[in-house]
């Protein structure tokens, strides 16, 4: 039997176990499900809202860009945070010492961030489906679109994530990651179009995968007159899959490299002093 083989059919049923877990345990589906629900809440009360510059309502606008959103942060963070917390508990330090550990290890990280990213995702595309008037998603095209950014946003966003996980030792620390992809998602036209913001805010959001996924979500349920307040007055479908590609190709890349050089860096007694750390810091 292919050894390889062995280690990606044992990755495939720990992730599926894994995420099983996760949406069997309260505090896990707090943490999966608690921003979801926020998101709910806003498109509720955006339902009766209009964008003034070409009457679409303002709850359909944000609906795509919400899931394009949930794409990139759940994908980005659940990977990191995944990274830390088991590099921090010895968990990848017991995967590398079985042979092909690692590449177990990571298809079961990547099916349950998978997970993690399509749970919050069908559950405010569903609510915002019966929230939100002026969707388009109605036709064969329209899924389509939806099901290849939806796929190319999981490539571009998950490798991202391990790059990040890989570069702290602790989950504390993913946290400081936050507040500047906080601030992506801000100017990335998730709530209003980028065309009303400075060029030059333009032109930083567009390096980014999130506008990018936004775009992509609202060329999908968007109709086809809702293009009037984009960049360009088009959904630069091959501009989407470009750049989205760019991300998913670099980090799938750099991920390999990274990680290997982290768990090669990995030790036991390197976990006892982490592990002691974080046990002070409890105390």
């Amino acid at each position: 039997m292919n050894p390889m083989n062995t280690a990606v059919r044992a990755g495939l049923t720990r992730g599926t176990t894994e995420l099983r877990q996760s949406l069997t345990n309260g505090q896990d589906l707090f943490g999966l499900l608690f921003w979801p629900i926020v998101m709910i809440i806003v498109l509720f009360f955006m339902r009766n809202g209009t964008l003034a510059t070409s009457g679409l309502g303002l709850g359909a606008f944000a609906l795509p860009s919400i899931l394009g959103m949930l794409i990139a942060v759940n994908g980005i963070f659940g990977m990191a945070q995944f990274l830390t917390l088991e590099r921090e508990d010895g968990t990848l330090l017991r995967a590398k010492a079985i042979p092909n550990g690692m590449v177990g290890y990571l298809v079961g990280k990547i099916i349950t961030v998978t997970g993690w990213v399509l749970t919050p995702f069908v559950i405010v595309l569903i609510a915002g489906l019966f929230l939100t008037d002026g969707l388009a998603l109605n036709t064969l095209g329209a899924w389509t679109t939806l099901a290849w950014v939806l796929a190319l946003g999981i490539l571009a966003t998950l490798p991202l994530g391990a790059v990040i996980g890989s570069a702290f030792s602790s989950p504390r620390a993913v946290g400081f990651v936050a507040m500047p992809i906080m601030g992506l998602t801000a100017v990335s036209g998730i709530f209003y179009p980028i065309t009303s913001m400075p060029g030059w805010v333009q032109g930083l959001a567009q390096f980014f995968p999130i506008y990018w996924l936004g775009l992509g979500m609202r060329s999908a349920m968007l109709p086809g007159d809702a293009v009037a307040v984009e960049l360009g007055q088009s959904w630069r479908h091959l501009e989407t899959v470009g750049m989205l590609g760019i991300w998913a190709i670099a980090g799938l890349a750099i991920a390999p490299i990274v990680l290997r050089r982290m768990a090669r860096g990995e030790s036991g007694s390197r976990v006892a002093a982490r592990r002691e750390k974080a046990m002070a810091r409890a105390y």
